[in-house]
């Protein structure tokens, strides 16, 4: 009940209108073993959007792009970092990478996949999709696939937008990215914000039917429905601004009553709370400065409880799940550049029941 009551309070943050609760990490919970109604272990992903504090949408305003190698960098050290966390929980993780870091710090990018970490793509320049027309986007997106491809030397599968800046009015990138050979997207954020999100979206992953007739699956982060809201949880500044209760009690929630992964991802520069600061609004700065301090040990503790594995892991059991059940989804009439929700549709993969187009 605590983190009910806790959701409660804190849902007027996610409407930027409240101010940050400053809770203690208490001491971190034994580990349990989470388990689907098979008896199989639940296995969750965890996702990183690699990118340097200056890159952030939330001081865009103030600093433009063209500025960008003129700042001192940090992304070497928030890096290494972010391996120390996931070394200490024997975690690989997504990196979705920025182009733009890919060509400057090629080895870093190489030595990520070469310690079995997936990488994937954030776009090249950090522009949300709302401000780039299908063209732009299809040059952004070419330009840092090839400069990740290249630093990695491996393919790249899967695509996270800045600023989870997919929505209803950008659905058409997903067309895109399936005709550029993306297997999977993680940027439809199913929750109310005043930058994105797509409150009526499918809160666990799916494959998403395209106009072409071609499919992509869809990863979105965790959130926990609450009344006739979905709250986002154990990524961002949702796992920095919210009281570790709420954390806790959403990811038993999802595990037990709704026997579902979760999806947690975090910023590199998250891990820094001696980051220089930049100039911005009052609302950029509670959303990017609040809880730096507290996000190594959160991430710890959530790491701790269980099995993490990089997305594209989760899409190839999901994949190889979804060959035994005929696709519904694709012979269904969906509008779904309308924002129409795909009929409910269950499959097993893994051992692990998802119930594929459900809303809630």
């Amino acid at each position: 009940m605590a983190g009910e009551r806790a959701a409660q309070r804190l849902v007027a943050i996610f409407r930027s209108t409240a101010t940050p609760i400053r809770t203690e990490t208490p001491a971190r919970h034994t580990p349990e073993v989470k388990m689907n109604p098979s008896g199989d272990v639940v296995v969750d992903a965890v996702s990183v959007d690699l990118e340097d504090y200056f890159h952030v949408e939330a001081f865009a305003s103030q600093i433009s792009r063209s500025r960008w190698g003129t700042l001192p960098s940090r992304v070497l050290l928030n890096t290494r970092r972010t391996l120390e966390v996931l070394d200490r929980a024997n975690c690989r993780a997504t990196f979705f990478v920025l182009g733009w870091i890919a060509e400057r710090e090629p080895r870093l990018i190489r030595e990520l996949a070469e310690a079995g970490h997936e990488i994937a793509c954030h776009s090249h320049l950090h522009r949300p999709l709302h401000t780039l027309n299908p063209s732009e986007f299809r040059e952004d997106l070419i330009r840092s696939r090839d400069a990740i491809e290249n630093a990695a030397g491996a393919s790249v599968l899967g695509f996270r937008a800045p600023t989870f800046s997919i929505t209803e009015k950008s659905l058409w990138a997903l067309e895109i990215l399936a005709e550029e050979g993306f297997h999977y997207d993680s940027s439809i954020f199913p929750i109310h914000h005043d930058l994105y999100g797509m409150p009526d979206a499918p809160r666990w992953p799916h494959r998403r039917p395209l106009p072409s007739g071609q499919m992509i699956w869809e990863i979105p982060p965790s959130t926990v429905r609450m009344g006739r809201m979905n709250i986002p949880f154990g990524g961002g500044g949702y796992l920095r601004l919210l009281p570790m209760s709420f954390t806790r009690w959403a990811i038993r929630r999802t595990h037990r009553r709704e026997r579902q992964p979760i999806v947690v991802y975090f910023h590199p520069w998250e891990l820094d709370p001696d980051q220089p600061r930049l100039t911005g609004s009052w609302r950029s700065r509670l959303r990017h400065y609040t809880g730096l301090d507290k996000t190594a040990n959160r991430l710890e503790e959530i790491l701790s409880c269980g099995k993490f594995e990089p997305m594209i892991d989760l899409v190839r059991r999901l994949d190889a799940g979804s060959r035994s059940v005929s696709d519904s989804m694709r012979d269904s009439r969906v509008p779904w550049f309308e924002g129409a929700i795909p009929a409910q549709l269950e499959s097993s993969a893994g051992g692990a029941t998802l119930k594929v187009g459900q809303s809630a």
